[in-house]
């Protein structure tokens, strides 16, 4: 196809390609591609090609072919530069053991130190930074802060929305206001991204007056809250049981002019789940799908886990019957987070009704797949069977299907839930499609309320 329809591609078509490629799982087309342009007599061999290349195969788990394109472009006559090696640490960084793939990352960044033409930019700082921070390691994080400091690079707002995301996603709120400490002395002023992370970092820890400071400090601001911003406290107080307080956010996102999104419906469905108001995810569900041409599979799997998550495993098959029936192709995480369910309840006839729908899709479950339903049925035998859900955290329906291999890929298909009394329209179920306004709701939710034995940090003073 492309030798009859192509006769050269320039190299911002081939970012362009790649990255799209890379987005759909499509690594191995973005090979062919390339060993097709090496064919071609106008093709000449270029770092920035390579590096987007390895990104890729990073990105996608593939830190061998990574490796392999490495040393081809090296064959190749290529030097290496800063760009080359910042891809060839983010890849490292996207491998499953992460301590080894920080070693081997640091050792890059070292060996960078010492090459004229590769010397560290701001990227491979903000990329290190990044990367120490999500592996709580402190201790490198005021190494780098300190030749940071040292080198002729400065600290940008990415440097720092970097750590204090890390940082806040662990749950170490100290070290993460001792970085806005160290951003305001430098004179950078936060953006909306740092107020959201902020919001969801005390969100996650409960400390909901720091949360609360933060959002009024950025109303205060030149900034303006955003989607992610009300998606984050309304989760949060949901996994807290404060209903009143999260059903607040809402009537504030509509005095500011904000129209809930379907991630927002989401996040409303979660809330309403954890807080035992069961029929109130329903009306927000019908809502959500009455309102829209095009359903995506997050909003389905959202009604799933909220029937699951009250222990009413029926009403859920119900519901996975009626979509089925419609042509929905349900997805490795809904197979996932039902299996649980049902294990967890103990029902047997839904475990095996379960299996054999997965079968005849071609999902094959794996070892920890298995051993996860087992933890939650474990669990469930130590605790009294409820209608109500506990207050315990649950894993979210939007989490990664990386604990399932896929045999078939699921494709968008149409649906009316009739279960829940959908409106006469016929939406779209579409894949899951977790955009950058969903919060993060893959980690458990902690029932711990933070404190610090050090005086409370006044964000309004970093913010100023």
């Amino acid at each position: 196809v492309l030798d009859r329809h192509v006769k050269v591609v320039r190299t911002e078509h081939c970012f362009l390609l790649f990255e799209e490629l890379g987005r759909r799982d499509g690594w191995v087309q973005c090979l062919e591609i390339f060993r097709w342009m090496q064919k071609q007599r106008w093709y000449v061999a270029d770092n920035g090609i390579y590096s987007k290349l390895i990104s890729v195969m990073g990105r996608k788990g593939q830190i061998r072919m990574a490796m392999w394109l490495f040393s081809q472009m090296r064959n190749s006559g290529c030097k290496p530069d800063t760009s080359v090696y910042n891809s060839l640490i983010g890849a490292h960084l996207h491998s499953r053991d992460k301590s080894k793939a920080l070693v081997k990352a640091l050792g890059y960044f070292d060996k960078m130190k010492g090459m004229e033409r590769c010397q560290p930019n701001i990227v491979t700082y903000n990329i290190l930074l990044r990367a120490c921070a999500r592996a709580s390691d402190t201790k490198q994080v005021d190494i780098l802060f300190k030749d940071l400091d040292e080198s002729i690079v400065s600290p940008d707002i990415y440097t720092y929305n970097g750590v204090i995301d890390g940082y806040g996603k662990n749950g170490m709120i100290a070290e993460m206001e001792s970085v806005l400490v160290r951003m305001k002395s430098k004179q950078c002023r936060p953006d909306v991204i740092t107020f959201n992370i902020l919001i969801d970092s005390y969100g996650r820890k409960q400390t909901f007056d720091k949360m609360e400071q933060v959002f009024k400090s950025l109303l205060r601001s030149k900034e303006r809250p955003t989607h992610p911003t009300f998606n984050s406290m309304i989760t949060n107080y949901g996994k807290a049981r404060l209903r009143e307080k999260a059903e607040s956010v809402l009537e504030k996102m509509g005095e500011l002019g904000f129209k809930p999104n379907y991630v927002t419906q989401e996040c409303l469905i979660n809330m309403y789940a954890y807080c035992d108001c069961v029929s109130k995810a329903q009306q927000i569900f019908d809502e959500l799908v009455s309102s829209q041409s095009t359903v995506p599979l997050s909003s389905l799997n959202a009604m799933l886990d909220a029937y699951c998550m009250n222990r009413l495993p029926m009403e859920a098959d119900r519901l996975l019957d009626s979509a089925i029936e419609k042509g929905v192709v349900p997805s490795a995480s809904t197979y996932k987070l039902l299996y649980k369910a049902y294990t967890r309840a103990n029902d047997k006839m839904l475990v095996q009704k379960l299996l054999q729908r997965m079968n005849k899709q071609g999902i094959v479950p794996n070892k920890k797949f298995f051993l996860d339903a087992l933890e939650a049925f474990g669990t469930s035998a130590n605790k009294p069977r409820r209608v109500q859900t506990s207050n315990s955290a649950r894993e979210s329906s939007r989490d990664s299907a990386s604990n399932l291999e896929m045999a078939s890929p699921s494709k968008p298909v149409l649906s009316t839930l009739e279960a829940v009394g959908a409106s006469k329209k016929t939406p779209r179920i579409l894949p899951n499609s977790n955009s950058a306004s969903k919060p993060d709701t893959g980690s458990e939710s902690s029932s711990e309320i933070a404190t610090s034995s050090k005086p409370e940090l006044s964000f309004s003073q970093v913010a100023s």
